[in-house]
């Protein structure tokens, strides 16, 4: 699994404070520390960016080739 924030973030804290293994800010954004989230990890660093306000977190199962963010963005418009 791989973790990664994209333009979308607006620098609210929210991953840095809740997992500060793999996010930090640069700059006043946040930016992923490490892109491959470690097994034991991988719960944790999905809650939070489906907690990301702007789902800026991107977070992509590799053996499956999809993106948690991605999925979420389009339940939410299809609902809408």
């Amino acid at each position: 699994m791989k973790v990664k924030v994209n333009e979308n973030c607006i620098g609210c804290g929210y991953c840095v404070s809740a997992c500060e293994k793999y996010f930090e800010f640069v700059d006043g954004y946040s930016h992923a520390i490490k892109e491959d989230v470690d097994a034991e990890d991988v719960e944790e660093v999905t809650s939070v960016a489906e907690g990301c306000p702007v789902a800026a977190i991107e977070v992509e199962n590799v053996a499956e080739g999809g993106s948690v963010a991605a999925i979420e963005v389009e339940d939410e418009e299809k609902a809408a």
